[in-house]
């Protein structure tokens, strides 16, 4: 069996879908099907389609877990993409409980059990640095969010080297693609300019700021399909996979940043022609804003992933042939 959290949610399903089209069935799906407030629609039409041999709630796997009901259970992987991702929610002791403690939970488990986990962390850590190599000194997060990310990331630094089977922890930078249209406001700005490019025929995007022209702001835009197969790839789930554990917290990036403006135009490609549009910066954004993420992989290439990372023109054209946008 191979454990997937946040399963039906926006990397979790792609991940679900990814390991299908690689032979995996045997999948055990954990998510919370609870509404929430920045939802625009249902998570479970990610799943159409997919293969998965069982669900749970994540509140019932958590106790099944605690309980000890997993103990005679055979699983080769944990993959772990569960947590509240929303940069807006304030809720600490919310937030903790279900990205620490929860996490924390997993880690004991596994490790105790010798199963590989790969655990989902952010580029959220780094907040307005602009030096994105993983250490102490570049680790300044905005919000609780990427707090919490950064405690559990730590915990597991300081445990690292009793570690008897693979712990790696993913930095996930600026993460599109298809299934994740229920993300609202969350969504990437691929989603969130497609929508202003087909209703208005227009791109609005921020003046310039923060030492950058207009639109030339900087993401590191990582394709959801290359971290699927990174999660598969350090989970023992491929031929190329490790034959040692690794135990390391790396970057999930293309090391590459790109502007706006590129990928308006990879859009547009798509979409059709349309006008940019540039708007003021938000006065409630001032230092609490990315200007610029761009990935330091290193580490990631140091643990064995080689693979090349998907450029932001094909991975749009990837997008929007695997799902048309629905307006």
């Amino acid at each position: 069996m191979i454990i997937v959290t946040g399963g039906a949610g926006f990397i979790g399903s792609n991940l679900i879908h990814e390991l299908n089209r690689a032979g995996e069935k045997d999948i055990l799906l954990v998510d919370n099907f609870a509404p929430a407030a920045n939802w625009t629609g249902p998570k479970f039409v990610n799943l159409l389609g997919a293969d998965y041999s069982d669900y749970m709630d994540k509140h019932e796997f958590r106790e099944a877990l605690n309980a000890g009901d997993f103990d005679s259970v055979k699983i080769r992987a944990i993959l772990h993409q569960g947590a509240c991702s929303n940069t807006l929610e304030d809720d600490g002791q919310y937030m903790m409980d279900n990205n620490f403690t929860y996490s924390k939970e997993l880690l004991h488990f596994a490790t105790n059990r010798k199963i590989p986990l790969v655990y989902a962390s952010t580029a959220a850590v780094y907040g307005l640095s602009e030096n994105f190599t993983p250490t102490k000194e570049n680790e300044k997060p905005l919000n609780i969010y990427g707090y919490s990310k950064l405690v559990f990331d730590n915990y597991v630094r300081r445990r690292m080297n009793s570690f008897e089977s693979t712990v790696i922890g993913l930095r996930y930078f600026n993460v599109y693609g298809p299934r994740e249209r229920h993300k609202g406001r969350m969504a990437s700005v691929m989603q969130h300019f497609s929508k202003q490019l087909k209703t208005q025929g227009e791109i609005r995007m921020f003046e310039g700021t923060g030492g950058y022209g207009s639109g030339e702001q900087l993401r590191d835009f990582v394709f959801v399909k290359d971290l699927a197969r990174i999660n598969m790839f350090f989970g023992g789930l491929l031929l190329e996979s490790p034959k040692q554990p690794v135990k390391a917290v790396v970057n999930a990036g293309t090391g590459k940043a790109r502007t706006f403006k590129d990928v308006a135009k990879a859009l547009m490609s798509v979409h059709g022609e349309g006008k940019i549009t540039f708007i003021p910066f938000p006065a409630d954004l001032h230092g609490r804003y990315q200007h610029f993420t761009q990935a330091d992989v290193t580490g990631l290439r140091q643990a064995g992933y080689a693979d090349p990372m998907t450029d932001v023109e094909e991975g749009v054209r990837q997008t929007f042939a695997e799902e048309p946008l629905q307006l």
